[in-house]
Formats: structure tokens, sequence, C-alpha cells
């Protein structure tokens, strides 16, 4: 069987990499200290390759619906496939990887794998810009957006885009949402939750729970309008 991680970075996902290799799952040849499988950069240019099918709407308003009925793109094919090499040719019983940019590709991954396992990671969207990552700045993997100079909300306008890419694909077989909170404050409910999508036990790893709820002592700009709706659905007000 066949797992990977869609999140955004800072979603918290090197946690459920982490629980994946303490439970015996191979994620890849080389992993970094985030559970990132390495190196990155195939992935990062098959970003930028399905990139060029997302149409801009104007006002940070995406339409991705080219994506599910466009041919992928052989060069994709052979830049996911350079980049899981070693995943791919792996003869462990139980494999995956997880990278934050697979997320940007989500699309044309389930079109590629739609039978393999699939665990999407969220956290508080609130939380989640508090931090630095590399796809802060979406015109570096090719996507079209209101350019700003504001950090915070252009870390936000880089969650709701994955957010939407998300919503915008359909679901494959085997999908299941889990909440990093959860993870933290419910472990062993939790794991018994993934173990029951995955089939077989799932080791304990340590959590800090000072993860949780940062942006409430946070005294910048954490919050914006077009978080609400997510913030509603998954339980966060």
């Amino acid at each position: 069987m066949m797992i990977t991680v869609i999140g955004r970075g800072h979603s918290g996902t090197r946690a459920m990499s982490h629980t994946l290799t303490a439970s015996g799952v191979y994620m890849g040849g080389e992993i970094n200290k985030s559970g990132d499988l390495v190196p990155p950069e195939d992935m990062y240019e098959a970003c930028r390759v399905m990139a060029r099918h997302v149409e801009y709407l104007g006002q940070n308003r995406w339409d991705f619906s080219k994506l599910h009925t466009v041919p992928i793109d052989p060069e994709f094919t052979r830049l996911i496939e350079s980049y899981l090499a070693s995943v791919l040719s792996s003869d462990a019983p139980r494999k995956g990887w997880k990278i934050p940019e697979t997320t940007l590709v989500f699309p044309w991954i389930v079109r590629m794998f739609p039978d393999i396992h699939y665990i999407q990671w969220i956290r508080d969207p609130r939380d989640c810009i508090l931090g630095g990552h590399l796809t802060d700045d979406l015109a570096d993997f090719g996507i079209a957006y209101d350019k700003t100079e504001d950090i915070r909300l252009r870390r936000a306008i880089s969650w709701e885009y994955q957010m939407e890419l998300i919503k915008a694909t359909p679901k494959p077989q085997r999908w299941m949402t889990v909440r990093f909170e959860d993870f933290v404050r419910k472990q062993d409910e939790t794991l018994k939750q993934l173990e029951a999508h995955l089939g077989f036990p799932l080791a304990k790893i340590p959590v800090d729970p000072t993860r949780i709820d940062q942006w409430k002592a946070d005294t910048g700009t954490h919050d914006f309008d077009f978080f609400q709706a997510d913030l509603i659905e998954h339980g966060y007000i």
C-alpha cells in the first residue's frame, strides 16, 4: 500500500510523517528533519507545470476546472516519477511520502494515484500563517494571485488557495481528514481513527501542546475574513 499526506506547510504534517516512519512505513530514500522526502526540486517543478492549467480570475479567485479534464502533461508525470523514484521502486509492503508541495499538485496526484491512501492534515489557519514557509509566495510556483508585500496576507492567500484547490478536486476513495489539534490533544483517539483508515497499528510520537492556539498570544494580524467559512467547517469557531 502507498500513503501520502496532504496539507499546507506549517500544518503539522511532519507529525504524520514521523508517525508513519515510527510505524514502519518506508517514506523514501532521503528524509529531512521535517519528514519531507528530498531532494524536492522535481516536485517544485511539477507544481509549476500543473499551475499552467489554473486560470486566474482576479481578486484571489481561481478556476481549477481544467485540471480535471486536460491530459496530464508528460513532463509532470516524468517529474513526479523522478521525485518519487525511491518510493515507487521500493518493495516495502507499506510506503509513502510527505512534502507540503504535494498539496499544490493534488488534482494530478489523485489522477496519477487514485487508489493510494490520502491523509489531509489541517491546522487552524491563524496558527498556520504565523511562521514562514516556501509556499508563502504562490508566484514562486507559477500561480497567479494579487501580489502583496503584507507577509501575513501573502501566507493567508497561500493557505486559502490550497484549501480551495483541495475542495475543487474530486476526493479519492481512500481519503481522511485529520486536524493537527486533535492529534495533539487526543492522540490515542486520533490514532485509532487513522488505524481504521490505514488498516495497521500506528506508533505514538511525542507531541508539543504549546503548538496549539499560538495565535491567541500573537500581536500581529492572523485572522482574515476569507478564513471564516473554513474555520466554521472544521470546528475552529
